[in-house]
């Protein structure tokens, strides 16, 4: 799989290239704590699509830094995983894409959407808001006792129906990350504000969120919905935060059905 420096840090993605691509390229930013692994199945699903004979876009799913697979060191401000995630699309020669994000990658693809407009062809805001405090048990427990504030997070990020084996897979990916990588995208996330600028986004949005999501409840995307002009939102019933590993289909349905219409 590539790897592009990116800020003077290698960074990994995965990517695949449909021939032929008929659509602006479809790239996927993850949440705080994550990697490109939470997207493998829509980096898989959307470029053959239910057997669907359609001119699909590339999709590139990619490791910010301190993350996963890329060298480097996270950021603690959304605006600097903006400007981070702007250099990537640079050193990808990308000119403008469709940005899909999940939580913190939600407020990182608002945050280009918001700065850089230009750069953006459309948004998918999946489990996220435009405004995202984070409870103080996990700031100090970070801190205090990784382990423990891994176990709370992914507590309540699953689903009740969510396999346990896919818990157990999702905490022991969450506990690879160094510590002062993950307390810095959950300071980033709890800084992060844009309720009274998201409705200057100007581009075709999809907002997508479980029902049983604990940690960016449906009212977090009931408000991207009504302060975004022309923004659509879609409910996967029954699952939690982690809505594209919990169901993964019905996620890339959505996306699907969203890009076609572009």
């Amino acid at each position: 799989m590539p790897y592009l420096t990116v800020a003077g840090e290698r960074v990994y993605y995965v990517h695949r290239q449909p021939v032929p691509a008929g659509q602006p390229p479809v790239v996927f930013v993850h949440g705080a704590g994550g990697s490109h692994q939470h997207w493998l199945y829509q980096v898989r699903d959307l470029a053959a699509p239910l057997g669907q004979d359609l001119s699909l876009p590339p999709t590139y799913a990619l490791d910010l830094p301190g993350h996963g697979r890329s060298e480097g060191v996270g950021r603690d401000s959304i605006s600097a995983y903006g400007d981070w995630l702007v250099a990537f699309l640079d050193a990808a020669q990308l000119e403008k894409v469709v940005l899909v994000g999940h939580s913190m990658g939600g407020a990182i693809a608002q945050d280009v959407a918001l700065r850089h407009p230009h750069r953006v062809a459309a948004l998918c805001l999946i489990a996220t808001g435009a405004r995202l405090r984070v409870a103080p048990a996990i700031l100090t427990g970070i801190q205090q006792n990784k382990e423990a504030a891994v176990q709370l997070i992914i507590g309540w990020a699953f689903g009740p129906e969510a396999p346990a084996e896919m818990v157990h897979l999702g905490r022991r990916q969450m506990g690879e990350v160094p510590a002062e990588v993950l307390y810095g995208d959950f300071v980033a996330c709890d800084a992060f504000d844009v309720l009274e600028r998201v409705g200057g986004i100007d581009v075709p949005v999809l907002v997508l969120c479980g029902t049983q999501d604990r940690l960016t409840p449906v009212k977090y995307s009931a408000y991207l919905r009504d302060r975004i002009p022309g923004a659509t939102l879609h409910l996967v019933e029954g699952v939690g935060h982690m809505v594209m590993i919990e169901q993964p289909q019905p996620v890339v349905r959505a996306l699907v059905a969203f890009l076609e219409k572009l």
